[in-house]
């Protein structure tokens, strides 16, 4: 027996700093996250009380209102309370789980958002699956076949609508396929006053939903097809592959069950980087669709301006994406063995 077997408390060393390593990141990246939210709540409330525009003119929406009406609507609104006090009024009811109440709706900010919140989901959750399955199966097959006229077309591709403005290419489908052609809806998540349920109904939704969700696939499987082909490129010249295919695996075993899943590290991570983005840039995809969701409402409140609802979208949209990126990174490390044994 050595002198080391003899020290108390020496046994099991590795696991506790382990441990320890794990809960100080994890405590690292959420207090990152919280300071990111604290400067969203701020923000949230400073920002838009620059915008130009008067709530209460656009409240009046052309009619003759009276000047001491007006200022009867501002009090009531507290729009004429030191911003301070607005400010502490915020962080009140913040806190409290409540966003305000719209001037527009007259209803109170959470159940706006929780109205649309189910539209917003669909449309960015449908888009976000497409994007993630084309997007890798697509980068994979070029990266293997490196240098083949499908690479170079699938390349150029994605570079194209990766770099292609959203709301240019949804108002060029939406002219094209809408207003031309007449093959789809040109807005909204059903027909108009329909009565359908059931099949019939799913089936509206569905055509509705097609020209939102390709012009947010269009730019947003791009990435995903790029970094998987870089990512793959990189494992090509592994050994481990040499020594695969020398024990007789075919060319697809090779790249299916060895060299695809170690590519996939930066892509999973990047997924959920994307989908924060995703459900941020779901405003200009509902706008030009006039898809009933979050992002329409942000358009909307931003016409007004309607700050409490403004304040809502703001920060419900800035706390996914702070979310995303706070699983981004916990789940990087989680894959990324070199990072584990930090």
């Amino acid at each position: 027996m050595s002198t080391q077997d003899l020290v108390p408390g020496d046994h099991g060393t590795d696991e506790p700093p382990r441990a320890s390593s794990w809960l100080k990141y994890t405590a690292m990246k959420a207090g990152g996250a919280l300071i990111s939210l604290i400067m969203v709540v701020l923000l949230g409330f400073f920002a838009f009380r620059i915008l130009p525009g008067d709530p209460v003119r656009s409240l009046a929406d052309g009619r003759r209102v009276s000047v001491e009406q007006m200022d009867i609507l501002r009090e009531q609104l507290g729009l004429n309370d030191p911003l301070l006090a607005q400010f502490w009024r915020y962080l009140t009811e913040l806190f409290q789980g409540q966003l305000g109440y719209s001037y527009t709706y007259n209803e109170p900010v959470v159940n706006l958002i929780a109205t649309r919140i189910g539209p917003t989901v669909l449309l960015t959750g449908t888009a976000a699956i497409i994007s993630v399955v084309l997007g890798l199966w697509l980068g994979q097959r070029a990266a293997w076949r490196r240098g083949s006229l499908f690479d170079k077309t699938q390349t150029g591709l994605a570079l194209v609508f990766w770099s292609v403005p959203t709301f240019w290419l949804g108002l060029l489908l939406l002219l094209l396929f809408g207003g031309g052609l007449q093959w789809f809806p040109t807005g909204g998540l059903v027909t108009a006053g329909t009565t359908e349920t059931g099949l019939p109904l799913i089936w509206d939704v569905i055509r509705h939903m097609t020209l939102p969700v390709i012009t947010m696939v269009a730019v947003v499987y791009a990435q995903y097809l790029m970094v998987m082909r870089a990512s793959l490129l990189e494992e090509m010249t592994s050994d481990y592959l040499m020594t695969a295919r020398a024990k007789g695996l075919r060319e697809d075993e090779v790249r299916t069950k060895h060299a695809v899943p170690n590519a996939l590290l930066p892509t999973v991570t990047l997924i959920f980087l994307t989908l924060g983005g995703l459900v941020g840039g779901a405003v200009t995809v509902e706008t030009v669709f006039s898809w009933p969701g979050l992002g329409y409402l942000t358009f909307q409140a931003l016409s007004a301006p309607d700050f409490p609802l403004l304040q809502g979208t703001f920060v419900v949209f800035s706390s996914i994406v702070i979310l995303m990126n706070f699983f981004a990174d916990l789940l990087y490390r989680v894959l990324d063995p070199r990072l584990r044994a930090a």
